[in-house]
């Protein structure tokens, strides 16, 4: 039986709403960059979800789920895997690593040293790894979901512009409301989490086409010059020192398709456009100085950067 990406996406997030409580929005925002085939940064304080809504979405897709908890002492080798002698077969055999997964859930990234950040830049960019001189490509789909604590810096190594630029999207969970809460102190009055009771409702297949699908959902000249003209205003804003790359352009085109298919539609409107851009403006844009010591904030300059820029006249449909 075929289904529509908007009935699939409906569903999914159902399921995950099931273990993981008011936040539905959040939930379909990395839906959405599943379907781009993009990533996910999650800024946030510890205990507020982040591995329970990676664990869930494996589980209702049926996808393989993996964890790095990074340190500063984690290796490349950690991450990508290592050469281990047998000596029952005399040869070396090659151990994967964590990050050959279909979701990886990549802890506190930027406590991992430089170097190890740059094998997961590899591994996001190019969808393969480098080990031991070979390329190993990895599994379909691919998806990392990396998590930073906002608030605790010390040991840290920040994440460069160029692995920003990477991530899809740019997300905070935020903590839950009163009545979300409740519901996640009543789910614990059991033995096991409740996420290891959720049941796959559709398969990796499913997936995979709807990621083809969604290359080919319409957008009008009109809107795609509306994109270009937001991050051209990023770049000559007066409080910013760096705005929005090619790749950032790029990442809201891709996203906006897959925010419109989960809408239902074929083609592409601006409230999809709007829906996302300061998701994928949020770390792509570094601000001057002067605008920090003012404490004007990233997300205030996408606002005025959204306000400034007039929402086109276009032909409504594919």
């Amino acid at each position: 039986m075929s289904i529509s990406i908007q009935s699939w996406s409906k569903e999914l997030v159902a399921a995950v709403e099931e273990v993981f409580y008011g936040k539905q929005r959040v939930i379909k925002k990395i839906l959405c960059a599943l379907l781009s085939r993009g990533h996910v940064l999650l800024e946030d304080v510890p205990g507020t979800g982040k591995t329970i809504v990676a664990r869930a979405v494996a589980a209702v897709l049926d996808l393989d789920f993996k964890r790095i908890q990074c340190t500063p002492d984690l290796l490349p080798a950690d991450v990508l895997g290592v050469s281990i002698w047998s000596a029952e077969k005399q040869r070396f055999l090659f151990k994967q690593g964590p990050i050959v997964s279909n979701i990886v859930l990549v802890d506190e990234i930027n406590r991992a040293t430089p170097r190890t950040q740059s094998a997961l830049l590899e591994a996001m960019a190019e969808r393969q790894i480098s080990v031991e001189g070979k390329k190993l490509p990895l599994p379909e789909p691919f998806f990392i979901m990396a998590t930073e604590n906002p608030v605790e810096f010390e040991g840290t190594f920040p994440l460069p512009e160029a692995q920003k630029d990477r991530f899809l999207l740019s997300l905070s969970i935020g903590y839950p409301d009163k009545t979300a809460e409740a519901l996640i102190l009543e789910s614990q009055r059991q033995l096991y989490n409740p996420v290891e009771k959720l049941s796959p409702r559709f398969h990796k297949e499913d997936l995979l086409k709807f990621q083809e699908e969604v290359t080919q959902i319409h957008v009008d000249p009109a809107l795609r010059d509306y994109m270009l003209a937001l991050v051209q205003a990023s770049r000559e804003h007066p409080s910013v020192r760096l705005g929005v790359s090619p790749r950032g352009s790029l990442a809201l085109y891709r996203a906006s398709q897959a925010w419109a298919a989960m809408e239902g539609r074929r083609y592409v409107v601006p409230e999809d456009i709007r829906a996302l851009v300061a998701d994928v403006f949020r770390k792509r844009i570094i601000l001057k100085s002067e605008a920090l010591i003012k404490n004007i904030q990233v997300d205030r300059v996408v606002e005025s950067i959204v306000e400034s820029v007039p929402v086109p006249v276009f032909k409504e449909g594919v």
